[in-house]
């Protein structure tokens, strides 16, 4: 039955899946900087839009235990210089990794990417402040693919390039 709901939704536009499929795809385009988890997420997300539109009822809502969360934040601070996936983030939170999604926005009124993102340029802006190091080993330091995706998250995060930020520490 949701098969045969789905099949007439299909023909129409839908614009969420339209700019999901646009990012990945622009993602990809640029030797996907972003990383596994951007392409993880995006993935997703298309996958949820998609059973949308079949007008399942959602489940019902469950949480992260605040221990749980800890664990999580706290492996995410620890391993920010390497890849992280949500199969990784899952397997510390002991959840399936569709819940951990689900849950960790619940929980923290943001995506996991975007919160990762958002710890890397933090650390990256500390490292900055606190010495002469080249922004080729702060962005590896802070897990960013090069210095131009950590300039790009820098600007769009704090509004101000690492050089910007370095210069004015002086």
């Amino acid at each position: 039955m949701a098969s045969a709901r789905l099949a007439h939704h299909h023909m129409l536009r839908n614009d969420r899946i339209v700019l999901l499929g646009q990012a990945l795809e622009s993602d990809v385009k640029a030797g996907s900087p972003s990383g596994p988890l951007f392409a993880e997420n995006v993935g997703m997300a298309l996958a949820v839009e998609l059973i949308n539109l079949a007008n399942d009822p959602p489940g019902e809502a469950i949480r992260l235990s605040n221990a749980q969360l800890q664990r999580v934040l706290a492996y995410i601070d620890a391993n920010l210089d390497q890849p992280l996936t949500i199969d990784i983030l899952s397997r510390e939170a002991g959840v399936s990794s569709s819940h951990l999604r689900t849950w960790f926005k619940a929980a923290m009124d943001i995506t996991i990417h975007r919160y990762i993102l958002r710890r890397r340029v933090e650390h990256a802006r500390q490292l900055l402040l606190q010495g002469d190091r080249k922004l080729s080993d702060v962005a590896l330091a802070a897990g960013f693919a090069h210095q131009s995706h950590l300039a790009k998250w820098m600007r769009r995060e704090l509004g101000r390039s690492p050089s910007e930020l370095r210069r004015s520490k002086d």
